[in-house]
């Protein structure tokens, strides 16, 4: 592989370039006219412009990125999280146009992508499933209710199609179900092209836990052990850490065994991950998704681990039999990542646009690292995910760890636009966080604290 054309921006585009220049490869860049002065594209060997701002009209056109890689001499799209991360139809496409796709193949992204499907392969590879009815088409509801006790309150209602968080709306009340069904469909038709849905059984006190992945599309895979991913706000992810705290090995065992056989039943090829929802009050875990990408939060093991996650997808595409180089890796230390956002948590965490009219980020610090695709006097721009950044630290225990991304955080300074910065170190500074007391109501449980703290 001589020449990868990145189907995406910002911090993960200019990740995807690092690990291919380690590697001697040309990168290729995409972007919108708002990204025309980007990172990404001032990093990468060429630069090719896809249309207007807006994703639909630029990073999520099919033919407009084949074209580019093409047009360039690419030999293989990398895409990244997000956008057309997890299309099936995109990765034919890719194959169809003879291009190599870095990621499994397009009936693997099909079949974990739809919950239904992927709840059915779970259960056939022997992995733990919460209580769950059929999927429910767009404005077919019928038997809703009777799957609604079946299943048992409070539940979920969530997209079949859904990811990230979106298309998901819990359900105390039963008088509420259909309601918040007919709006779950409808957002997740607006926001995935499919409004199907399915009921899931919700468990109150829950720690999110995921297994790193990577197989090799013969049957064989490995992980990397895991992420704790359970402080989270409105679903979505806010801090995550590896190893998880105050969690038995043996639960942790256990769960890298089941998440290498439903990636081994499928074939798996490249980096994956087995998320599960675990109750914190029982031990028992059970499964929620795969995400057939590389995560957000894959720093965070590649610090524990001593791995390049990218590189090692760059390599098996290549052709390279890497087995070797990823089985049985032990974990080194603690990591923790913070995610930090152009959003105001004093205004229920709205995101905030606006220009980097200063942006220090910390440097030289022991264990610390930056994962970030934009510098001073760039613009947050609201066409896209307002991530500034991933600041993530490693220690040799998880005091020290946190210790480090504190500081880190404390290092880091933003003019022009609103952040998360104080949040995330009211978190990082909370006693109950400290102590390894993780869930994934934890925000919410100390939210009147933690913006107390953040402006103290």
């Amino acid at each position: 592989m001589k020449r990868l054309l990145i189907a995406n921006r910002g911090e993960i585009a200019c990740r995807i370039i690092r690990a291919a220049r380690s590697l001697g490869i040309e990168t290729v860049a995409v972007y919108s006219e708002a990204d025309a002065g980007a990172l990404h594209v001032e990093m990468a060997d060429q630069a090719v412009c896809l249309g207007p701002p807006p994703a639909a009209q630029s990073y999520l056109k099919h033919e407009a990125l084949i074209e580019a890689a093409q047009a360039t001499g690419g030999e293989a799209i990398h895409p990244g999280y997000g956008f057309l991360s997890e299309s099936a139809s995109f990765a034919r496409a890719v194959a169809d146009a003879g291009l190599t796709w870095i990621g499994p193949a397009p009936d693997t992204i099909a079949d974990m992508g739809d919950k239904g499907r992927a709840r059915a392969l779970a259960i056939k590879a022997g992995v733990p499933v919460l209580p769950g009815s059929e999927s429910f088409a767009e404005g077919a509801l019928d038997g809703l209710e009777a799957a609604g006790d079946a299943v048992g309150f409070p539940l979920l209602v969530k997209a079949t199609a859904g990811g990230g968080g979106i298309g998901m709306q819990r359900v105390d009340d039963p008088a509420k179900l259909r309601k918040i069904a007919e709006r779950t469909q409808s957002a997740a038709a607006r926001s995935f092209g499919d409004g199907s849905v399915f009921l899931e059984r919700f468990i109150a006190r829950a720690r999110h836990i995921e297994i790193q992945v990577f197989g090799f599309g013969d049957g064989r895979a490995v992980h990397l052990h895991e992420r704790d991913c359970s402080l989270q706000r409105r679903f979505q992810k806010v801090v995550e850490e590896s190893p998880a705290p105050q969690l038995d090995r043996a639960i942790v065992v256990r769960m890298g065994e089941v998440a290498c056989a439903l990636a081994s039943a499928v074939n798996y090829s490249g980096a994956g991950t087995v998320e599960f929802v675990l109750d914190a009050d029982t031990g028992a875990f059970f499964f929620l998704e795969m995400n057939t990408r590389i995560q957000v939060e894959h720093p965070v093991s590649e610090l524990v681990t001593g791995t390049d996650l990218v590189a090692a997808q760059l390599r098996l595409a290549a052709g390279d039999d890497i087995y070797d180089d990823l089985g049985g890796r032990a974990p080194n230390g603690h990591a923790v990542e913070c995610r930090l956002y152009a959003e105001n948590p004093e205004k229920k965490f709205l995101p905030s646009p606006g220009t980097l009219e200063r942006f220090s980020l910390p440097d030289g610090l022991e264990g610390v690292r930056v994962d970030t695709g934009v510098r001073e006097g760039d613009t947050i721009t609201p066409f896209y995910d307002p991530m500034i950044a991933k600041i993530i630290a490693w220690g040799e225990s998880r005091d020290e760890a946190l210790e480090r991304i504190n500081a880190a955080l404390r290092a880091t300074h933003v003019e022009g636009l609103a952040t998360n910065r104080d949040f995330l170190i009211a978190i990082t500074s909370n006693p109950t966080f400290r102590s390894g007391e993780v869930w994934t109501g934890f925000i919410d449980t100390h939210l009147d604290a933690l913006l107390s703290a953040q402006s103290g």
